[in-house]
């Protein structure tokens, strides 16, 4: 029996419009990933997965990615953060000695308070309880490094679980759930495309494409699922796209023009889209 994978990356409020935009392309396009038979979410990728799940269309979403913002706040990885994120990408010698790093800079950070972002992600979700559809949501544990999954039996509310998951270090409050705190599950990588090792036709939408040092990047985990008999559709952010979603992925005033290019972009992978996901 054929097993299927939508992979969706992180990349900020920028991703989530880009991410939107490719879908509801590639549906105009006559591909649909409405037989996926999983929905793995990373950090704005879990906005997107839990979004989707949620909506009748997916042009629902796209449709909101078009709305005025006025629900998110408005952020900037500032230098310091920057610089102590690049650092220990760089000097990790795993991805889990690379969280812990990170756990510590989130924990100790200046951030908007846990009720402020918490009312920011609930604007995002059309529906706080979690899909009948499996979706698994990642996050990174700041004391130990490693990367957790949360689905429907973790014991986790949805918003817990994707606010978890977009905790960009630095940025927002790490995220208390559970009796530990959590950092973006980007931290481990940008997409976590290694969570769909075992199904058979994979696609994965990464709005991120960079990692360093330990952190596998999703072109390197999209060839390791290939190498393990995957047929693997990996769709990136194009130059035009990329302009559109800006310098500032957190800027939320990026995230219609990067929905509007995602659409754009979309017509030009379709055909490798629905070769990798068709029998």
């Amino acid at each position: 029996m054929t097993k299927r994978a939508l992979v969706l990356g992180g990349g900020g409020v920028a991703g989530i419009g880009w991410t939107a935009g490719v879908l509801y392309g590639l549906s105009e396009a006559g591909t649909d990933w409405a037989d996926a038979d999983v929905v793995i979410g990373t950090s704005a990728g879990s906005t997107v997965a839990a979004q989707l799940l949620a909506a009748d269309t997916v042009k629902e979403v796209y449709d909101r990615q078009l709305e005025a913002p006025s629900g998110e706040l408005p952020a900037r990885l500032g230098r310091g953060a920057t610089f102590g994120l690049m650092w220990a990408a760089l000097t990790s010698r795993s991805p889990e000695a690379f969280g812990r790093r990170i756990g510590r800079l989130a924990l100790t950070a200046r951030t908007p308070s846990v009720a402020a972002r918490r009312a920011a992600i609930e604007s995002r979700l059309i529906s706080t309880d979690w899909p009948e559809r499996a979706l698994r949501i990642t996050a990174v544990d700041t004391a130990t490094g490693e990367l957790s999954v949360f689905d429907t039996d973790s014991g986790v509310s949805l918003t817990d679980a994707v606010a978890a998951s977009c905790a960009v270090p630095g940025v927002w409050p790490a995220w208390p759930v559970q009796g530990r705190h959590w950092t973006d599950g980007g931290v481990h990588s940008p997409a976590n495309a290694h969570l769909a090792e075992g199904y058979d036709r994979v696609i994965v939408l990464a709005p991120l494409t960079r990692a360093g040092g330990a952190i596998a990047s999703p072109a390197a985990q999209a060839a390791r699922l290939e190498s393990g008999g995957a047929h693997v559709a990996l769709v990136t952010p194009s130059a035009a796209a990329r302009e559109a979603m800006g310098t500032n992925a957190l800027d939320p005033s990026t995230r219609a023009k990067a929905a509007r290019s995602g659409r754009e972009q979309a017509s030009a992978h379709a055909e490798e889209v629905t070769r990798v996901w068709a029998v």
